[in-house]
């Protein structure tokens, strides 16, 4: 049995030239933080802070798609070297953009973003780490390219008293 969706887009289309990419600046923490509050649920304040304050030199890049003036979405990258025996790495650690104009590039614009910069650092390959279950995330990250590397994550909870 198929399911008819009767669902309406969430927004219109628009051209990538509406949107502008750029690096944040601490004027954009207030907003960070909403954006990043209105996607996964958690205030991160002192995070947002400390992420822009500390601004990584030339291995971080946290970069903003504005449209007319308001943030829409956010990216935030790193390159890493030499982890796990590995040459030097492009890392996204989040990527998040407003529900509301989901569906309209501007993730690809940000990713294809950040991958420029990395590619222009000398990085040949990015990678990404995500929950097993957040299947919206690995959906755009595959449709942008990704595929399963060659690590395995492995954990361990840790006792507090011991």
């Amino acid at each position: 049995m198929t399911a008819i969706s009767t669902m309406k887009p969430l927004a219109e289309p628009r051209t990538s030239e509406a949107i502008r990419i750029r690096p944040a600046t601490g004027s954009d923490l207030a907003e960070l933080t909403r954006i990043d509050e209105e996607v996964s649920g958690v205030a991160k304040r002192k995070y947002w802070t400390h992420l822009l304050a500390s601004g990584g030199g030339r291995s971080r890049y946290v970069l903003v798609a504005e449209e007319q003036n308001q943030i829409q979405g956010f990216i935030v990258g790193e390159i890493r070297a030499w982890e796990f025996g590995e040459p030097p790495c492009g890392w996204v650690f989040a990527i998040e953009v407003r529900p509301k104009t989901r569906l309209q590039g501007i993730g690809t614009d940000l990713f294809s973003a950040l991958c420029d910069r990395f590619r222009r650092a000398g990085v040949t390959k990015v990678r990404t780490i995500m929950a097993r279950d957040n299947h919206l995330v690995l959906s755009f990250f595959r449709s942008q390219g990704m595929m399963a590397g060659p690590f395995i994550e492995l954990e361990m909870a840790l006792d507090r008293n011991g």
